[in-house]
């Protein structure tokens, strides 16, 4: 049997998202969920989480969203205090400092910790663990905190990660109404496979602050229907 953890990134960014987020568990296949902890709606999905324990619920780490937890951490940031757009980030990370990096990330996690929750693992906000000039710090932060990551590389190789194989393609178009069925045709190798997903309803936060927004709603549709082929369970 191959495990599948369908993992929904974006926990916090919006109520509506949580809601997505929760629904997609508790009426379909969802079984985990990474969280933004610098996000409006941060508090409410900790008290999800709380009331919802059959959720796994690990840390999306953000640098490329929102305003970061630290204060002192110049080189993550604009002009206006925001962390820096995406395509800055990934067009000139060597601007980035490692150790204000990981000083801000561990803030993230160790705010999850301190509101009483574990993470089984983290991610990220756009991929962005998976720039190779922030691989020292993915490690150590890996290592620290006994977390495992998602494998968003091919460096991902001395590392736990949470599990064998990682898929990002159920999104926008791709994410089909039979896309869980035809796992088995993507699937080559490797006992463990974790599905990207990013299912929600629609708020105004939601609508001003993200461009990909209507295309949850089939995203929250399709995965309280979708089933798994034969030889897949959910983990």
């Amino acid at each position: 049997m191959i495990e599948v953890l369908v993992n929904a990134d974006d926990f916090g960014f919006s109520r509506a998202v949580n809601y997505g987020i929760l629904n997609s568990h508790k009426n379909g296949i969802v079984n985990s969920a990474t969280m933004m902890m610098n996000a409006k709606a941060t508090d409410h999905a900790i008290r999800i989480a709380k009331d919802h324990r059959t959720l796994k619920v690990g840390i999306h780490l953000v640098l490329t969203w929102g305003r970061p937890l630290l204060h002192d951490v110049l080189s993550l940031v604009d002009r206006e205090g925001n962390f820096k757009k995406q395509a800055e980030v990934y067009g000139n990370p060597g601007s980035i400092s490692l150790e204000e990096l990981e000083r801000e990330w561990s803030a993230q996690i160790d705010k999850f910790i301190d509101l009483g929750m574990m993470p089984t693992h983290f991610d990220s906000h756009h991929h962005v663990h998976a720039i190779p000039a922030f691989w020292p710090v993915v490690k150590k932060l890996s290592a620290h905190y006994g977390l495992p990551v998602r494998k968003a590389g091919p460096h991902f190789q001395d590392i736990e990660t949470v599990t064998d194989t990682f898929l990002d393609d159920f999104y926008g178009e791709k994410a089909a109404v039979d896309y869980f069925q035809t796992l088995n045709e993507r699937i080559s190798e490797g006992k463990s496979v974790e599905v990207m997903t990013h299912p929600a309803y629609l708020d105004d936060d939601l609508l001003q602050h993200s461009s990909y927004n209507q295309e949850r709603l089939k995203e929250t549709a399709i995965l309280m229907k979708a089933t798994l082929p034969e030889g897949f369970i959910l983990r």
